[in-house]
């Protein structure tokens, strides 16, 4: 087995769906390893990049595999690629071994469809595993206090790059 040190970051999209009232869509997690209480079990949709993806094209395929959701405007992307460390106790069980953690591309879209659109229970039109077990809105500023606590320092700067989004 590599050494945490020298394995390589998972190559995934972020989406941060927010409503026309400015709030932010999260989804309580259907479980995980890492997972360490449940205050901190929610998180926006985010999922993995297909070998020749383009990341806008996978940030709305995982969108679409994680809430239904397909009624969206583009708004914004972080510039940057993002980074987080999975915590060391858990390396080796997640994404069985192979990966330290995520370099994430993100990006904000406004819903333009109707709350009844979205479906975490069968989502993608029922042919995708769930990944939530429920969903709510949130005001953005609320996200940070609600991930987990390792996926923090990422959420800060998604929240930072599109606060003023929710005022549009």
């Amino acid at each position: 087995m590599a050494r945490y040190e020298d394995l390589p970051y998972r190559t995934c999209v972020g989406v941060m769906l927010i409503n026309a009232e400015g709030l932010v869509f999260i989804g309580r997690r259907a479980g995980g390893i890492e997972h360490v209480d449940d205050t901190h079990v929610w998180q926006m949709p985010q999922g993995g990049v297909d070998p020749g993806e383009d990341t806008w094209d996978a940030a709305r395929r995982e969108l679409y595999e994680e809430t239904s959701v397909r009624s969206i405007e583009r708004l914004g992307e972080v510039p940057d690629w993002l980074t987080y460390d999975i915590p060391r106790t858990v390396a080796g069980r997640a994404w069985k071994g192979r990966y330290r953690g995520q370099r994430q591309k993100w990006y904000a879209v406004r819903f333009t469809g109707k709350d009844s659109e979205i479906n975490v229970e069968k989502p993608g039109g029922g042919g995708h595993k769930a990944e939530f077990v429920s969903w709510r809105w949130e005001p953005m500023k609320n996200l940070t206090g609600l991930i987990i606590p390792f996926k923090r320092p990422v959420y800060e700067r998604v929240v930072q790059e599109f606060s003023a989004l929710a005022d549009q």
